[in-house]
């Protein structure tokens, strides 16, 4: 794990207007080496807003940004990306249902969909042991097309890994999945988080049972503005969330997960 004194992400009174709508308000964040956030909020809050523009793949209406010490508009986006693993629907719809897994996993080395450079074996190699460490090795035959959704965002996240990144960016990974698939994906990622040498992590989710223990802090927003972030113990309460949703909750935690329930009227 990277540490240094600076901060890896730091966001400075960052606003976003899309169509004349204020998408995010005046938000600022810092994020330090070693510590996975995770951004909350209801649906339509901003929160995959707050992931593209943190990848270079939109651009603040207002506001400063700066990711693992470059500070954008003085640093080349495309290579910043090389640094930045990224796993979400946005990433999603640019796959071609012919696309190989193989071939896919080891995109990620050029931050592309398609292979610009000619891969090397040992690319191949790394996204072998990659595929093997995240359970899809037996998929590797089959075009993507034909996968299932738990399938494809094991490959994602293989993807995103191969480059050895120093930011993994995670929006809403387990939507979509089954039971089974999500508690495996939610485990591999919490282990992933605890390796000597993880990235930092931001993970995206409107659902509490998807925090894991290895997350740290919480950012929650409301209507693109930033409600409340710190802690995860200090942010993750009933009286906070229930203003970020709209509605009265009831928050519970036991063995290192947290839930949600409504609580009646």
């Amino acid at each position: 794990m990277v540490m240094t004194d600076q901060p890896w992400i730091r966001l400075e009174e960052v606003s976003f207007v899309r169509r004349q709508r204020l998408i995010l308000d005046t938000i600022n964040w810092d994020v330090a080496p070693g510590n996975h956030w995770v951004v909350l909020g209801a649906n339509g809050s901003g929160k995959t807003t707050l992931l593209e523009l943190l990848a270079g793949y939109l651009w603040p209406t207002h506001g400063r940004i700066t990711v693992l010490g470059e500070r954008f508009g003085h640093t080349d986006l495309r290579e910043l990306r090389k640094r930045i693993g990224w796993v979400g629907s946005f990433l999603l719809a640019q796959i071609p249902p012919s696309q190989k897994p193989l071939d896919l996993i080891v995109s990620g080395k050029y931050a592309s969909i398609g292979n610009f450079n000619p891969p090397t074996s040992q690319d191949y190699a790394e996204a072998r042991e990659l595929a093997k460490h995240f359970q899809c090795a037996d998929i590797l035959d089959s075009p993507y097309g034909v996968l299932s959704q738990g399938e494809k965002q094991r490959l994602l996240i293989a993807r995103a890994l191969i480059p050895g990144p120093q930011l993994l960016i995670l929006d809403e990974p387990y939507a979509g999945l089954d039971l089974v698939a999500r508690e495996q994906l939610l485990l591999s990622l919490d282990q992933l988080g605890r390796s000597h040498d993880a990235p930092t992590m931001i993970l995206v989710t409107h659902h509490l049972q998807e925090i894991m223990p290895v997350w740290s802090h919480v950012l929650v927003l409301k209507e693109g503005k930033c409600l409340v972030q710190g802690a995860k113990e200090q942010v993750l309460q009933a009286k906070v969330l229930s203003e970020a949703f709209g509605v009265v909750l009831d928050v519970s935690h036991h063995d290192g997960r947290y839930s949600a329930r409504l609580v009646a009227s």
